[in-house]
């Protein structure tokens, strides 16, 4: 950010007279671990659905913000920072966005539809960047937070700003027209993402079009099936003579028409567009972490070289360091040259542990032992390649996990919540197979308020990876009491003899006030205490200081089938026996019961805390959730071999499969040991092929399969969907007759994971 208000200026605009410094705002900030330099931030203190940013005041102020926008009174000791109290931050920063926006005379150019909008907006800002100078919005920001933070990235320098715009809810799009004011749009398309929470279709795209109200006109994708008032439908027939040695999908041809069209009307010629469309190729519209050698981490997110995604970019790289050392490795081109001083300064004031500026053509040599490598540049100097020269080898077959859709998923989940209801994300069996040591990390960051594992040495792995949040232990035998207790695991508690046990090892540690979670048998039959139990339990806790109880919980037998007369007497007598127990205690102590599905059928079974486990991967059999959710797992591979059978020919162990015709397949580098079952042999399992569904011949190997793929033309290096939008991980799982938490929980250890963050 370039701002230049002073925090008088900043007040007032606010609608406060609460200010008496003169000192100048040079940028935002709304969460304290992104912030290194805090001199000349403005810290905003969201009151949000996860967490509040008035207990992350001090954190920022040690790292230098003197300066704040809150709505709590309270005393401050802090020496030397002022405050301007507003009724809602989020609000006040909303309004600051829209200040800013009116300083500016130049095109605003506004972009909204169901998909398509960041494809468009970066096309069209690599296409104007021939001339002119861009501000865009960063990565994906397109909500209230994303458009305001967008807006504020707006300068004198500039000649254009692109701005994107997505809704959620009625009410979302008037707004951001208000912040926005565009002198230009364009609609990309328009499907079903977030149809959910409006009443119709009609009023899902009226919503929409609010954005484009008060301009003369507007263009739109002519695959929009809808006549839009005052909107100029744009063909990409029309625009074939571009596309040359461009892709031939006719969605990215449709957004590259979007995008061509804007620029002519922004004053390009032809002829300067046709010589940037050579440079256009389908953008990874994300970063990328990875696995690295020599215990390293990989981001990379050489795509593109901005001020507004240099900054995103330096924050994710602090997000996922840790204890790692920080290595930015630049690429910049020759033309760019002038760029160096100012991007490095952006750079150093990130404080990284060493800073690299790679130009064109030059090689690398990097000691990436124990650190945390962030790769970006411009697309031409193809710094990827490098990037993934670090990257641990191991066969081409990964998983993908899409954090971006899991940020979204725990936010539909907490919509459905009362505000004061908590979310323990359960990251047992390595996270679904996800990798708990990373997803707990996210998880933490992005504000979940406890963690579950199955077994202590699962919390082990996520406090030795840095996760600092209280971890609930399903599965604690005595034999793991000592290392529960040095790594502050909290147990669940089941039995009386398990408990005896464990006031035993806490009184050996002298510890007191260690905190228990209390579970009951309602009705699984597994492990609990009964009914006829509570009183001996009640007496024990009351006449042992060393335990204190932090939460109450049971487990719901069939909380995926609606209406369940069972569940409905579990919740009961749940609520019953843990009321008995509360009646005892004279503190507050949390009650949970509902997981991912008891939340959309069961509501009344939230208490004070729900459990999030599969829901957040987007996997869940509520047709409601469903719609709500995004997937959040692809499992991918490519082709090893393509081989031509001849009539009567074998394939496999034990000849399962004999040719009947002439036949083309591939070999594709995945099997049981993999994760992928044997009982998908023969015919019984797929996977898809340039989006076409190809049957698996033969049996399924330790390390491959064999799939007929005689329609096709293919090669080696195609790549291979196992799961992803073509074959969702529920068609998998009936495939396999199993259900998708078996699938996932089976994903081996030797697959690659690859996590993205749009």
């Amino acid at each position: 950010m370039r701002l230049t208000y002073r925090y008088d200026e900043i007040s007032h605009i606010l609608g406060t007279s609460s200010s008496t410094s003169s000192e100048e705002m040079h940028a935002i900030g709304y969460d304290s671990r992104a912030i290194i330099e805090g001199k000349h931030v403005l810290f905003f203190a969201f009151v949000g659905q996860f967490r509040d940013g008035h207990a992350f005041i001090a954190d920022a102020y040690e790292k230098g913000v003197r300066h704040f926008v809150v709505s709590k009174q309270f005393e401050s000791t802090l020496e030397s920072a002022h405050f301007i109290r507003v009724e809602d931050p989020f609000q006040s920063l909303l309004t600051l966005a829209k200040y800013h926006r009116t300083q500016f005379e130049y095109p605003v150019i506004a972009i909204t539809g169901s998909s398509g909008k960041t494809t468009v907006k970066e096309w069209l800002s690599e296409l104007l960047s021939s001339t002119m100078k861009v501000v865009r919005s960063p990565k994906s920001y397109n909500s209230r937070l994303g458009v305001a933070l967008s807006l504020l990235e707006m300068h004198q320098e500039a000649d254009v700003a692109i701005i994107e715009a997505g809704i959620s809810e009625p009410g979302d799009m008037k707004l951001l027209h208000e912040m926005i004011q565009p002198t230009e749009g364009i609609f990309t398309s328009f499907g079903r993402a977030h149809r959910l929470n409006f009443e119709s279709e009609t009023a899902h795209l009226k919503e929409k079009l609010q954005l484009f109200s008060q301009l003369e006109s507007f263009i739109y994708a002519s695959s929009i099936n809808h006549s839009l008032a005052h909107g100029i439908a744009i063909h990409p027939n029309d625009y074939t003579a571009f596309f040359t040695g461009f892709s031939e999908d006719q969605i990215l041809r449709q957004n590259a028409s979007l995008a061509i069209e804007m620029s002519r009307k922004m004053g390009l010629s032809d002829d300067q567009i046709v010589q940037s469309m050579q440079k256009i190729k389908p953008l990874a519209l994300r970063l990328e972490l990875f696995d690295g050698k020599d215990n390293s981490l990989i981001i990379n997110d050489s795509y593109s070289l901005d001020i507004d995604s240099l900054h995103h970019a330096l924050q994710f790289q602090i997000a996922n360091s840790k204890d790692k050392k920080r290595i930015v490795v630049l690429g910049i081109t020759q033309e760019n040259q002038t760029l160096t001083q100012e991007i490095g300064e952006i750079v150093q004031s990130y404080h990284p542990s060493e800073y690299i500026l790679l130009k064109h053509g030059e090689s690398l040599n990097l000691d990436v032992t124990n650190s945390c490598v962030l790769f970006k540049g411009e697309r031409s100097v193809q710094l990827e390649k490098i990037a993934h020269t670090y990257r641990v080898h191991r066969h081409q077959t990964f998983l993908e996990i899409d954090l971006s859709a899991i940020r979204h998923n725990i936010s539909q989940y907490k919509s459905k919540l009362k505000p004061a209801t908590k979310i323990l994300s359960m990251v047992k069996a390595s996270s679904y197979g996800s990798d708990a040591k990373k997803m707990g990390l996210f998880l933490e960051k992005i504000g979940v308020n406890y963690f579950g594992v199955a077994y202590p040495y699962e919390g082990i792995e996520l406090r030795q990876s840095g996760v600092t949040l209280p971890i609930l232990v399903m599965n604690c035998e005595p034999q793991d009491f000592e290392s529960c207790i040095e790594h502050q695991l909290e147990p669940a508690i089941y039995s009386m003899t398990q408990l005896e046990a464990f006031i035993e090892a806490l009184i050996h540690n002298d510890l007191k006030n260690y905190p228990i979670h209390v579970k009951l048998e309602t009705g699984m039959q597994r492990l609990g205490f009964e009914a006829d139990q509570l009183n001996v339990l009640i007496q024990k806790i009351h006449s042992q200081p060393e335990v204190r109880v932090r939460s109450i919980y049971s487990h719901l037998a069939e909380s995926d089938v609606p209406n369940s007369e069972f569940t409905t007497v579990q919740i009961a007598l749940f609520d019953r026996l843990s009321q008995q127990i509360l009646a005892s205690l004279p503190y507050s102590v949390l009650r949970h019961l509902s997981n991912s599905e008891g939340v959309a059928n069961y509501p009344s079974a939230q208490f004070d805390m729900i459990r999030l486990g599969i829901g957040m991967y987007g996997i869940t059999g509520s047709k409601s959730l469903k719609e709500m959710l995004q997937p959040a797992v692809r499992w991918m591979s490519s082709i090893s071999q393509v081989k031509h059978l001849q009539k009567g020919t074998s394939v496999g162990y034990n000849r399962t499969f004999v040719a009947e015709k002439d036949t083309q397949i591939a070999v594709i580098p995945v099997g049981y040991a993999d994760g992928l079952s044997r009982s998908l042999s023969q015919g019984k399992g797929h996977v898809f092929v340039q989006n076409h569904s190809c049957e698996i011949i033969g049996n399924v190997c330790m390390d491959m399969i064999m799939v007929d793929v005689t329609s096709l033309h293919v090669k080696e290096g195609d790549a291979v969907e196992i799961i992803g939008f073509n074959q969702p991980i529920e068609v998998l799982a009936k495939e396999m007759n199993t259900i998708p938490y078996e699938v996932m929980t089976r994903f081996s250890p030797r697959l690659h994971r690859v996590f993205i963050e749009h």
